[in-house]
């Protein structure tokens, strides 16, 4: 009898590779969006291709003409690509969040280059990478910050946060009283423990959160919180140093209390929510776990 993947697999319609990045270029990146990426990534075995060299996002590595299925990840960490591999994966998308591996515990250099021989073995399977970091933290239904929110059950208010022209964050209610509710429900969701920093009152004001999904902790985030009388922040990386000193500083000065969950937690929900995008169009495909890293709380 076939596996389940493989049955999964025969429902699905493999589409021309360039068809499937012209829909995501269509679905989710705008003129005014921008990113930086290309600056920091290694190019020395020519695998980026001219596209993700001249803007950071969209097409990362153009390794295949037909999309037979596709996995997604917030990064594509060696466990990930590997995984993919060990399937037997040909003719492919592995579809990032980021084209890098976060790791803040090698700070200062907290992004990692991809593993080259595994590029080199994805070149020969025909799987290409396809990255949306910006377009998917902007406001919208697949965006980080929202997906991660209707996860823990907030109604979902207005976006806030200007992010490389993007909207990253978002304002909305909580069906819970106080911060430790939330706290609890949080550890639950993402399966591990999270961190509150108690700058503030214990209980939720007005039913009030806001959200920025990954790594959000930042003094101009914090401002827009604090202008819309808004006592409880959530986001993943919420570790203190030099980067954060001031967000922490503002918020206890301000009495906003900052829950973390990691970079990859709370970043995940939408990656796993575009399996129903993809799945859309008959691609069959799967999201592939990755490991939190806790020296991000």
């Amino acid at each position: 009898m076939a596996s389940i993947e493989t049955q999964i697999a025969s429902q699905g319609t493999a589409l021309k590779a360039i068809d499937l990045y012209n829909n995501l270029e269509k679905d989710f990146i705008t003129a005014e969006m921008s990113d930086n990426w290309a600056q920091d990534m290694d190019p020395r075995a020519n695998f980026l291709c001219e596209n993700f060299i001249s803007r950071s996002m969209g097409l990362v590595c153009d390794f295949a003409e037909n999309i037979e299925r596709v996995y997604t990840a917030v990064f594509p960490s060696a466990k990930v690509m590997k995984e993919i591999l060990l399937s037997s994966a040909c003719d492919a998308m592995l579809f990032v969040h980021h084209p890098m591996i976060w790791d803040i515990r090698q700070a200062p250099a907290i992004f990692q280059q991809m593993d080259t021989d595994l590029l080199s073995e994805f070149k020969a399977r025909r799987i290409s990478i396809y990255n949306l970091h910006v377009p998917l933290d902007h406001f919208g239904e697949y965006s980080t910050s929202v997906t991660c929110a209707r996860a823990l059950n907030i109604d979902i208010g207005k976006p806030f946060a200007p992010y490389f022209g993007g909207l990253a964050g978002v304002f909305g209610t909580a069906p819970f009283e106080t911060i430790d509710d939330l706290k609890a429900t949080f550890e639950k969701l993402v399966g591990h423990p999270v961190r509150c920093y108690a700058y503030g009152d214990r209980q939720i004001r007005n039913g009030k959160v806001a959200l920025v999904a990954g790594g959000g902790n930042s003094l101009n985030v914090l401002q827009e919180v604090a202008s819309d009388n808004v006592n409880v922040f959530l986001t993943g990386i919420t570790a203190k140093n030099d980067h954060s000193k001031e967000a922490h500083e503002f918020a206890e000065a301000n009495g906003i209390s900052i829950l973390g969950g990691t970079h990859y937690s709370t970043e995940k929900f939408a990656c796993i929510a575009l399996k129903g995008y993809f799945q859309g169009m008959n691609l069959p495909c799967k999201f592939l776990e990755d490991t939190p890293i806790r020296e991000d709380l």
